[in-house]
């Protein structure tokens, strides 16, 4: 196991201190690798905590590049980035927050065979995308491999947030959860979205992958966590598998 640097230690030292996460889950972040797909609302956000949590290597996967209208939610890209890559203008914001990391970028959309061959290269995978299309497609070859999926959504003021391990065959996938919302789902080009919102379930979504990652707590497995900003509430609801999922049934 590697040693932390005594920079490292101090500048982890409000997590190391916690019960039962301690140096093991310190070391088990920095040599963890998270496979963040979008580099968006909900991707900005997650991926700061990652960093600044001290996971080893972030891969940043995404094609679009910064436009004025998003930067009101999409915090790691600036006005003077409109134009550039989002991965570019994520990855040098990332760097600065913490130097002690590796940041990958892939600029373009990957194909299964692409998308399978980088997965099976992570410990874990991040959904920050904003189309049901790419995250089925996650869920299918995260399925595969057998590596973790964090999935997270928002749009308006609701969010919601789940976790696939695809260890446990009783446990439900994503596609099971998607079929119960069908294909035609808005995104917030069309529906809007509110700022605060994609930070809060992106910080979530962070906080489950760092969960998984050093086997500390009890992640939302087989769970569905949604978010009612309007009224600042919570609910959990029990995923079932279906009989006849394609993906794993």
């Amino acid at each position: 196991m590697e040693i932390l640097s005594d920079q490292e230690l101090l500048r982890y030292n409000r997590q190391i201190i916690l019960k039962e996460f301690d140096f093991e889950g310190q070391e088990a972040l920095r040599q963890a690798s998270v496979l963040l797909i979008g580099a968006g609302g909900l991707g900005c956000a997650c991926s700061q905590y990652l960093a600044t949590a001290g996971v080893g290597k972030v891969t940043l996967v995404d094609d679009d590049v910064v436009e004025m209208s998003n930067l009101h939610r999409q915090v790691l890209h600036h006005e003077n980035d409109i134009g550039r890559k989002k991965v570019a203008s994520a990855a040098e914001k990332l760097l600065q927050l913490n130097p002690h990391i590796t940041i990958n970028v892939i600029d373009q959309r990957l194909e299964d065979l692409e998308l399978e061959s980088l997965i099976q290269q992570h410990t874990i995978v991040v959904d920050a995308s904003d189309n049901v299309s790419t995250r089925n497609q996650l869920n299918r070859l995260c399925f595969k491999a057998k590596i973790p999926l964090i999935s997270g959504a928002a749009i308006r003021m609701e969010g919601q947030i789940s976790v696939f391990t695809y260890h446990d065959s009783c446990q439900p996938c994503y596609q099971c959860l998607s079929a119960l919302f069908g294909h035609d789902a808005l995104s917030c080009v069309e529906a809007g979205v509110m700022a605060p919102l994609v930070g809060i379930i992106g910080a979530v979504q962070a906080m489950e992958a760092i969960k998984v990652i050093a086997h500390y707590g009890q992640p939302l497995q087989g769970k569905l966590l949604m978010f009612d900003a309007l009224n600042m509430s919570w609910r959990e609801m029990k995923l079932n598998k279906l009989a006849h999922c394609p993906v794993c049934s």
